[in-house]
């Protein structure tokens, strides 16, 4: 039996939209519990990275409330 050197945390949706994430993608970018507040179906790759994953307030434009930023289109 192979024993991981870390508990799985069981946080595998985004706290924001529900979807799927990965227990690894919580310990990589979540916050200090492993919960994910963003993931790559609601934010971007720049904003994660920079720590909306983890809950944290980013100065890059959320795309979520800035209409047509990072490829989204603007609702007509």
């Amino acid at each position: 039996m192979t024993v991981a050197p870390w508990p799985s945390a069981g946080q595998s949706t985004c706290l924001h939209c529900d979807s799927f994430v990965t227990d690894r993608f919580g310990r990589v970018f979540g916050d200090e519990s492993d919960r994910v507040h963003r993931c790559p179906e609601c934010d971007t790759y720049a904003r994660l990275t920079r720590g909306s994953a983890a809950g944290k307030d980013v100065e890059i434009p959320d795309p979520e409330t800035s209409p047509g930023r990072h490829g989204g289109e603007v609702d007509v």
